[in-house]
């Protein structure tokens, strides 16, 4: 459950390979081992024959210890991430429906026996923060489990898997956003992984904005470039030209748009991706004239609907890193002259709203040629992280919306974007009654965001 919209993603959305899941395909192998050991054991009504000094300081008689049944020991896991100061927390409804479809065992005939009603869950709900303040002894889980370890244990490795991915990419996503000081930051990454993880990291990104919106009271919309990435949120996919897409025009961008505006559905916004001939001013004029020659002879017509296919929504520049676009004479360091730069954007600006100035045009037409070029905003993409876009924020430079993609998914410890889960038990149950018990550097913790999670959850409350 989001705390945005009180709605948790149903298990028929995620498409879980719960078969596999049931028979530790994609859990570390270790864990194999550990649940083939404590089967055995049980299957030999084998009690605990070693020695544990931790329960023993708590007050359990080392007789009682000896009565165990180690196979069938129940535990207190808790799940919880380190990332300072803070984490946005995403993927807990997944983890939950991993751990009702494939929480159990399989008897003697093969069968899966789903035992997920017998435990107790707490959990968080996605779009929380949890805090950390670099002591490993007070973190703040997402995510505790009681009951029986080894129907549980093969679910460790995905369960910690989709609650990295996912909090990674929604707390990436909002400190990008407060970089970016509000403005749109459009999700761009979807070439940078596999597909199958669209879905997942679309959401993520979709709780890191809602969760930006929730602390500042405002209204950013979410842009994501695959109907995948929408899926679990009900959104749409957006997007206009790709370089391929100028490529088959043979390199013409103002044949592109104009064959764009012609055809595509007017609410789909037109954006000039300008930088095919490295010379973005340039060739955003010429888009500019074309554009607006057709939509002024179209109004002059009386086809004002019509004429709206040809106002131009954006440009965006998304020159390479390696490249010194020929509107920016170079300056000092050959680095800061390249790529999609301040001083570029800052030209670029200026450069449209002046453009109605080099159109021969009747007075009538003046103010309304001067408001169809100021209405254009420049979108940037290309290499774009908070990082740079604190730069580009701190310098004012006149860029409307941000495109960004591989930093969204960076978990560095050098960047502090580590996101990593940590799943460990801290306590077992003994004659009833449940003990600390771990490893040394970790204890049980609390998270008053923790909630009840109903026996038999599968998706629906």
């Amino acid at each position: 459950m989001s705390i945005f919209d009180g709605t948790r993603l149903k298990p028929e959305q995620l498409n879980l390979d719960l078969p596999r899941l049931q028979q530790g395909w994609y859990a570390d192998f270790y864990f194999d081992n550990i649940i083939a050991i404590l089967g055995s054991l049980q299957a030999q009504e084998t009690r605990f024959t070693g020695h544990s000094w931790r329960l023993e300081q708590q007050g359990i008689m080392p007789t009682q210890v000896a009565e165990l049944e180690i196979g069938n020991l129940a535990v207190e896991m808790q799940w919880f991430t380190r990332r300072a100061p803070y984490s946005v927390v995403a993927g807990v409804d997944v983890a939950l429906a991993m751990l009702a479809g494939a929480t159990g065992y399989h008897d003697a005939a093969g069968q899966f026996v789903n035992t997920y009603a017998q435990y107790r869950v707490e959990a968080v709900q996605d779009g929380v923060k949890v805090s950390y303040d670099s002591n490993p002894l007070a973190v703040q889980p997402v995510l505790k489990v009681r009951g029986r370890y080894r129907d549980v244990a093969l679910l460790e490795t995905t369960t910690l898997g989709v609650l990295s991915r996912a909090s990674r990419i929604a707390t990436n996503v909002y400190h990008t956003l407060k970089a970016a000081r509000g403005k749109p930051v459009l999700f761009f990454p979807a070439r940078f992984d596999a597909p199958e993880v669209q879905a997942l990291d679309g959401y993520a990104y979709w709780i890191g904005v809602q969760r930006y919106n929730h602390d500042t009271q405002q209204q950013v919309q979410p842009s994501v470039s695959t109907p995948a990435q929408a899926a679990w949120w009900g959104g749409t996919a957006s997007g206009t030209l790709a370089h391929a897409g100028i490529a088959v025009f043979l390199g013409d961008t103002v044949a592109v748009m104009l064959a764009f505006a012609a055809t595509r559905p007017p609410e789909i916004p037109r954006v000039a991706l300008i930088d095919f001939d490295n010379d973005c001013i340039g060739t955003t004029l010429a888009v500019m004239d074309a554009m607006f020659a057709r939509y002024r002879e179209l109004t002059d017509a009386g086809n004002a609907a019509e004429a709206e296919r040809y106002r131009l929504h954006a440009v965006r520049p998304d020159t390479s890193g390696n490249l010194r676009d020929v509107s920016v004479p170079p300056l000092g360091e050959r680095k800061l002259d390249n790529g999609v730069n301040p001083r570029l954007i800052f030209m670029l600006r200026e450069a449209i709203n002046m453009a109605w100035l080099r159109w021969e045009l009747p007075v009538a037409w003046l103010d309304a040629a001067r408001e169809w070029c100021r209405r254009i905003q420049i979108v940037v993409t290309g290499g774009f992280s908070a990082e740079k876009i604190q730069r580009f924020e701190e310098l004012g430079v006149p860029v409307d919306l941000y495109g960004v993609g591989s930093s969204l998914f960076s978990n560095s410890d050098l960047e502090g974007t580590n996101n990593d889960f940590t799943a460990d038990i801290v306590r077992v149950q003994v004659a009833g009654q449940w003990y600390d018990l771990a490893k040394i550097g970790r204890q049980a913790c609390a998270n008053p965001d923790l909630e009840l999670i109903q026996h038999g959850y599968d998706g629906s409350e």
